[in-house]
């Protein structure tokens, strides 16, 4: 673990492989977002982000990015893996001056830890209660839990609605 201020190098790649980096971060300023907006890009109830100067941060290959204008009313170009979709960054479209790095896809990820949270306005008013949800070190809890009247998933039909 660095001390605040003090700059921790990190690495980081999408799922497939096909986009990597690195960055120089201040592993002090790790924060939690509940931005709606992050909920939904990220498919998960919040996002851990670490932002790195650009000067800093080296991108290898080629990813695709998507305009979005945040609720707080900035244009941030979210970036992602052409290929398997994992989200990587979000920056300024023009002149950035820093990234914002999406923290599932940095190899480090369990050195960073969060010292802020955002947006909690929009937090999902179950988070608190996580702790108290059985779990398991893989999926057992769940497959566990599942009943037994639930039959194994089909593969879905092209134009098949679900209920």
């Amino acid at each position: 673990m660095t001390s605040a201020g003090v700059p921790m190098q990190i690495d980081g790649a999408c799922h497939c492989g096909l986009i990597s980096f690195t960055a120089e971060v201040d592993a002090s300023r790790v924060m939690i977002c509940h931005c709606t907006d992050c909920q939904v890009l990220s498919g998960a109830p919040f996002r851990a982000v670490v932002a790195a100067p650009i000067d800093t941060f080296v991108l290898r290959g080629t990813p695709r990015s998507y305009v979005k204008v945040a609720e707080s009313g900035n244009r941030r170009a979210q970036v992602f893996c052409p290929e398997c979709g994992t989200p990587l960054f979000a920056t300024a479209p023009e002149n950035a001056t820093s990234v914002v790095i999406r923290l599932g896809c940095v190899e480090q990820r369990a050195q960073l830890v969060p010292s802020a949270q955002i947006w909690q306005h929009s937090a999902l008013p179950w988070l608190s209660e996580l702790h108290r949800i059985e779990g398991s070190p893989e999926q057992q809890a769940f497959m566990a839990a599942r009943p037994a009247t639930m039959t194994p998933a089909q593969p879905l039909e092209p134009g098949t609605r679900l209920a």
